[in-house]
């Protein structure tokens, strides 16, 4: 079961508690000439995931619409079709501006307790990317609510996602997770649900759509990787309310990077494969790189090594392309080293350690951002290591430590324990000695 976290932000919107909630169902059951004897610890097991009898859903979204002054569909308080069995499509965008907006306000409400949510596999995590795809689009995304969304509310959302995006290099994403929610939660979702045009709304989706990109960035780099896949999938849906396919293939492109950690190496290859035929001549020579290169990893952790081979040198042909200045705010990730880091992570995994040394070294070399710097690190000296120099590979790894530093991210932790762990087991008295610089590092508290 995963936990109903719509219906506890329907909840907590309303006003109403467990008792409170039981209460009413009991008496509309009444009313209805149903005998129905609910407590809190009923409450309790619904949003912990357990589906209510018989007509009790349609009372519960009937007694939240009146408290709300709204309706309340089965789908946005949680009681639709499981997930991964709707028909593509089957959505309509209004219904789904109201679970992504649920979805934020429940992911500020229960805080520590929504990094708990699973990440679906299978048909559920496939069937996003099909929808994105494959027809019908939306032929208009007007709508007619009370607050009237003005263009400098489009300004404010693009200003907002540099704003987080940039402190979340900075700082981590456990750090920024909580501040860009709560934004999306009272800032964005109003205008959402306001009153535009169908050309400012595609605006609207894709500034909104690029935001919620970072939360999941945020969720993802905490180790929530369950809620940082329904923010994904959550952003390309937006995606493709605004139109714009290259949005479309960079939310693919994080969730190629999701399904790399998660082990997903098919589903990388195949997800990568869905972004670079669907946005065509649109996409970005930088999004290009990243997308061959991931395929490169993918392809690595299969044993793949003709096919890996392959898409390095379609992601190095794509690297030439690139023009800084030519290309959308998403992609400024695709800095100078990053395709090194990545390649010399795929060559790493085929067992060619020279080339994926060299690699390694130029990235370090490469001017990036606190974060990839240390990223970059941690490579360069589990590839020393691997070439049997521990005590290069702890000097290395010295720096890595000194430089991740006060930032609140479970990946780069998970990164940090790696590479202790290797530097240990190497027996090097230098080795043992950047293992403890580590550990120190590693006692700050997310």
């Amino acid at each position: 079961m995963q936990p109903n976290t719509l219906l506890d932000a329907l909840l907590a919107e309303a006003g109403v508690s467990h008792a409170g909630l039981a209460l009413r169902v009991n008496r509309a059951g009444r009313a209805g000439g149903a005998a129905l004897r609910y407590d809190h610890t009923a409450v309790s097991r619904w949003l912990r995931g357990q589906r209510p009898r018989g007509q009790v859903p349609d009372l519960i979204c009937g007694i939240l619409g009146d408290r709300l002054g709204r309706p309340v569909t089965l789908d946005e308080a949680g009681f639709g079709v499981p997930c991964g069995q709707a028909a593509p499509g089957a959505t309509p965008l209004a219904g789904f501006v109201e679970r992504a907006t649920a979805l934020w306000r429940g992911d500020e409400q229960r805080g520590a307790r929504a990094v708990e949510v699973p990440a679906v596999r299978g048909t559920p995590a496939v069937m996003p990317v099909w929808e994105w795809e494959n027809p019908p689009d939306d032929p208009d995304v007007s709508r007619g609510g009370v607050a009237r969304v003005r263009p400098s509310d489009i300004e404010t959302l693009r200003s907002a996602r540099a704003h987080y995006e940039h402190m979340y290099r900075r700082a981590g994403g456990v750090a920024t997770r909580a501040r860009v929610v709560r934004f999306l939660g009272v800032q964005t979702a109003p205008l959402l649900r306001g009153s535009y045009g169908d050309e400012l709304g595609r605006q609207l989706h894709r500034a909104t759509g690029a935001l919620v990109a970072v939360a999941g960035i945020c969720a993802y780099d905490s180790d929530a990787q369950g809620l940082a896949q329904r923010y994904f999938h959550q952003a390309l849906r937006l995606a493709k309310a605004s139109g714009d396919r290259a949005l479309g293939a960079y939310v693919i492109a994080l969730l190629v990077n999701q399904s790399l950690f998660l082990r997903e190496s098919r589903q990388a290859v195949s997800f990568a494969e869905a972004a670079l035929r669907t946005a065509g001549d649109g996409i970005s020579p930088a999004l290009a790189t990243d997308l061959y290169a991931m395929q490169a990893k993918a392809y690595a952790q299969l044993g793949d090594s003709a096919s890996a081979r392959e898409r390095i040198r379609c992601a190095e042909r794509e690297a030439e392309r690139i023009r800084p200045g030519q290309e959308p705010d998403e992609t400024g990730y695709v800095q100078p080293g990053l395709l090194n880091v990545q390649v010399a992570e795929a060559l790493l995994g085929l067992g060619d350690l020279p080339a994926a040394r060299a690699h390694a070294a130029l990235a370090v070399r490469s001017p990036a951002h606190n974060r990839g710097k240390v990223h970059r690190l941690a490579i360069l000296s589990t590839v020393e290591l691997c070439q049997g120099e521990p005590d290069r590979a702890a000097r290395t790894a010295a720096e890595m430590a000194e430089r991740a530093r006060g930032m609140e991210s479970q990946r780069l932790r998970d990164r940090l324990r790696g590479v202790r762990d290797e530097l240990t087991a190497s027996g090097s008295t230098d080795a043992r000695a950047a293992a403890g610089l580590i550990d120190t590092a590693l006692r700050v508290p997310l």
